[in-house]
């Protein structure tokens, strides 16, 4: 149970708006390298395998971290070859980690196999989480109650005040923070946008945007650890 399971989008553009999207690089990066630092094994998954396009603002902004991983041939190339979603094995992750870029937008929120995983990882003591649009990923996960798993619960997740700042809220399908609300979740935010800010509400854990992604992983590993899945 030391692997975690990251997913990621297939998504390159706002929909049909040939504005470019994709992953937001520094969430896998950041949290890849923590969660293997500390001992976890990570598999990388997208709703429909194979090729994860990368948002070209994320590679303009990239700290070192980043550009260090952007230079590994062989991380580069997994990127390239993703497995699909339909063919993850549940029972062999300790926790799901969501990651964003504004691609998730389209392809995460219906994904019924993400939602499948994402629910045995749950009902299994697992950690589900998600940093910034990943949790796009959490909207419509149905517990085997039939109830949503946001519903009731604290999280948080890219703000609209956050889409105002990145200038692309006329672009984006929904709003993420009314659409969480609308399921019932507690939504919670940082006064100031595009600061880090990351909550845990038992085994849900989430960050609200890009620079939130090590605070997130932090609470993530932690609650690893106190559910004695950790390596």
């Amino acid at each position: 149970m030391s692997r975690i399971l990251a997913v990621v989008t297939n998504q390159a553009t706002y929909g049909s708006d040939p504005h470019r999207t994709g992953l937001w690089i520094a969430e896998l990066v950041h949290f890849y390298d923590a969660v293997r630092r500390a001992g976890f094994e990570v598999d990388i998954v997208s709703p429909e395998g194979g090729r994860v396009p990368l948002d070209p603002r994320s590679t303009k902004l990239a700290d070192r971290a980043v550009r260090h991983y952007m230079q590994d041939g062989a991380f580069m190339s997994s990127l390239d070859r993703t497995s699909k979603a339909a063919d993850v094995e549940p029972a062999q992750y300790a926790a799901i980690f969501y990651t964003g870029g504004h691609g998730v937008m389209w392809d995460f929120p219906s994904n019924a196999a993400l939602q499948q995983a994402a629910r045995e990882i749950y009902e299994n003591g697992g950690v589900v989480s998600s940093v910034c649009h990943g949790a796009c990923g959490l909207l419509d996960i149905t517990l085997s109650d039939g109830s949503l798993l946001v519903d009731g619960r604290t999280v948080t997740g890219f703000s609209t005040a956050e889409e105002r700042v990145a200038m692309v809220k006329n672009r984006v399908p929904f709003l993420l923070e009314d659409e969480l609300r609308k399921r019932g979740a507690h939504y919670v935010k940082n006064t100031i946008p595009m600061t880090p800010f990351a909550t845990a509400d038992g085994r849900l854990v989430t960050g609200q945007n890009p620079v939130s992604t090590k605070a997130v992983t932090a609470k993530i590993i932690e609650t690893l650890h106190h559910l004695d899945l950790a390596p």
